[in-house]
């Protein structure tokens, strides 16, 4: 298999990450033009509107968990670890990645969110598992 494959789930999470800068922008740019926020709220986010301080939320965790899964695309690919498996469940971790940003950006339903969060917290876990089962063979 092709160890570049594993790039595209990485670029599929660094334009999520680009989506929600946009997302934030143009809800922080509402809230003051409607008159709902001044530009100086957004300094800190006990001030922020709650139109756009759940957003700002979602771009922390963008580089929370998916961290994790950036520093393991990279050791794949190193290590020659990348292979159907590996792939799959990176692209699933992305995947929910973005059903956990969607439902974080519109009903922001915590018990839904959380269990798309665990979802993708589970898949990660197993990734890690088998890049150790890898690294385990690797002569």
């Amino acid at each position: 298999m092709n160890q570049t494959a594993i790039f595209w789930p990485v670029l599929a999470q660094v334009l999520l990450v680009y989506i929600v800068y946009l997302v934030m922008g143009r809800r922080r740019y509402g809230a003051v033009r409607s008159g709902e926020a001044k530009a100086g709220q957004f300094k800190t986010r006990s001030t922020e509107p709650a139109s756009s301080v759940t957003v700002a939320n979602n771009l922390s965790n963008q580089f929370e968990l998916p961290v994790l899964f950036y520093v393991l695309c990279l050791a794949l690919h190193e290590t020659n670890g990348v292979n159907y498996l590996t792939l799959a469940l990176m692209w699933i971790f992305v995947v929910s990645r973005y059903a956990h940003a969607w439902v974080h950006l519109t009903s922001n339903d915590l018990r839904f969110r959380s269990r798309i969060f665990f979802f993708s917290a589970v898949v990660l876990l197993l990734a890690w598992i088998w890049f150790a089962l890898h690294l385990l063979t690797v002569v």
